[in-house]
């Protein structure tokens, strides 16, 4: 299937530096791929040509006026910028002339931005931040990172709902295990708004696996981990900081004289093994779940490697109809409810 997908260029730490570069190695790649480079269009020419590259039949280049600061209030990007990088890459993707979004700008404001452009679809209520974690097992899926902080158990259903569609489809996987994050796993333990959203997903249909803790996510004990954004923004982060410190422990401990630094020599093979199997930065790219499109968010720090990964997030969501997957469950559930 051919997709044709709307990247912002001038989002993130880097802008047009990593986002073009990342977007014509995965042309060379993927020949069923071409792309919408939305940006300055000035700073859009230099970089293509920096890369010996020009604009074609699938590399097209989206001049916008406008650019979306990292620290800008959402509501002002939304209301000010209409004529943004990230705004057009959205209405790109509203019109049909691209089948996706990616950006490494503004959380805050991709997500209002996307909301107010794509609205949701129908059967959802608020959009989720779901993304690809490593795990014993290969890797889970987690959902909501940070959009909503305030769940009921329906927005908790909803969530599972989506993230089980997402992995179905990309993964294909007949019936994908969801989990419910909790402090333990027993049917009793959680507030009550869990406690609920743990009876609708028994009775949804989808292959529950009941409550999961916190080391289950790393152990891949399901396929999707379900919580509020609230709970998984710190999930998230912790993970992050944890491995942070690991590594610079790491660092220091192979630094401290020179036996030891003898020592990482005779390691380097395990040691750079390992970093390819954790990398980050192949797990980049995080899905802006229930709006009527698909939104790629890419982390605003990545190098023109980690985009890569998220506009390969994109491309497989496009290709393999999440859209429509999760549609037909969230009409399924509105006639069951009724």
């Amino acid at each position: 299937m051919d997709v044709t997908v709307a990247i912002d260029c001038m989002g993130g730490d880097h802008g047009a530096h990593v986002t073009v570069p990342a977007a014509l190695e995965y042309l060379e790649r993927d020949p069923q791929s071409s792309f919408i480079l939305v940006g300055l269009q000035d700073e859009l020419e230099t970089e293509l040509k920096r890369c010996r590259a020009a604009p074609g039949p699938r590399l097209k280049v989206r001049h916008a006026s406008e650019v979306v600061e990292m620290d800008e209030q959402p509501a002002g990007a939304l209301r000010n910028k209409k004529d943004s990088s990230m705004r057009i890459a959205i209405d790109l993707v509203k019109s049909g002339e691209a089948l996706a979004c990616v950006s490494a700008g503004n959380t805050g404001a991709l997500m209002a931005i996307s909301r107010f452009v794509l609205k949701t679809l129908p059967g959802v209520d608020r959009p989720a931040i779901a993304t690809i974690l490593p795990t014993l097992k290969g890797h889970t899926y987690m959902l909501d990172l940070g959009a909503n902080v305030d769940c009921s158990a329906e927005h908790l259903l909803q969530f599972g709902i989506m993230g089980a569609e997402l992995a179905g489809s990309v993964e294909h996987k007949e019936r994908p295990t969801v989990g419910l994050l909790n402090i333990g796993e027993e049917d009793i333990k959680g507030n009550e708004v869990v406690k609920r959203a743990a009876e609708l997903l028994r009775a949804s249909g989808l292959n529950f696996h009941g409550n999961v803790e916190g080391d289950d996510i790393y152990k891949g004990t399901t396929d999707i981990v379900v919580c509020d954004g609230f709970v998984g923004n710190v999930a998230l982060k912790t993970s992050e900081g944890l491995a942070q410190m690991l590594a610079t422990y790491l660092r220091e401990e192979f630094n401290r004289n020179l036996f030891t630094k003898l020592a990482g020599l005779v390691a380097l093979p395990v040691l750079n093994a390992f970093k390819r199997r954790v990398d980050h930065r192949c797990y980049n790219g995080a899905s802006l779940l229930g709006l009527r499109g698909i939104v790629i968010k890419s982390h605003g720090s990545a190098d023109s490697y980690a985009f890569g990964f998220a506009i390969q997030r994109a491309v497989e969501e496009a290709s393999t109809g999440v859209l429509a997957h999760i549609t037909d469950r969230m009409s399924n559930l509105q006639k069951t409810a009724a």
